[in-house]
């Protein structure tokens, strides 16, 4: 459901999702696949969070397969950490399974994405006007409405999630300074009539 299925995407099942489905172990994840490896103290600082917290929030990462050891970075008794995947997807069937605690998880990992989502669209927002100008020009917040099938609807989900994997690692922009990471939100949903 959030990112396309590819090698790099970790498909969430039941118990990964459970280990998963802690605001903090998110925003844990969400830094180490965004901002690269680092330790829990790092982490800690950067999040707001004790030391003691986020060490033991990202052991049950380790345990849950999300996270592992950044050996290459490590210096003395530091330990880094590093995310596994670049991706996560959430099979819809969770969202209707029979154990309420799973369906639980679903729902809280959904919300949690939807919130880190809209955090990242208010930051951007926010400091718009420290960016070059070509990147105001360049950025985009706009929503159409249509009127589709279930099948439609999956078609064109499908269709964007193509089109923003060929622009995915171009090697192009590896040495291009104006490149930078470009955050890419997707949602499509029925709307609520009366």
């Amino acid at each position: 459901m959030n990112e396309p299925q590819n090698s790099q995407v970790r498909e969430l099942d039941a118990r990964s999702l459970r280990g998963l489905a802690h605001p903090l172990r998110m925003r844990l994840l969400d830094s180490l696949r965004f901002d690269g490896p680092a330790t829990a103290s790092q982490l800690a600082q950067k999040l707001g969070e004790s030391s003691g917290s986020t060490s033991y929030h990202l052991r049950q990462l380790a345990a849950h397969g999300f996270v592992e050891d950044a050996p290459e970075r490590c210096k003395g008794r530091e330990r880094w950490w590093k995310a596994v995947h670049r991706g996560l997807r959430l099979d819809d069937a969770l969202l209707q399974d029979e154990n309420p605690e799973v369906r639980g998880a679903a729902a809280l990992y959904l919300h949690e994405a939807a919130t880190t989502q809209m955090r990242d669209l208010s930051t951007w927002l926010g400091n718009r006007h420290t960016l070059p100008e070509e990147w105001n020009h360049a950025g985009d917040m706009s929503s159409a409405t249509l009127r589709l099938t279930p099948e439609l609807t999956r078609e064109l989900v499908l269709k964007m999630h193509a089109l923003i994997d060929e622009y995915r690692d171009l090697p192009a922009t590896e040495d291009d300074p104006q490149a930078t990471r470009v955050r890419i939100h997707t949602h499509a949903f029925p709307l609520a009539t009366d």
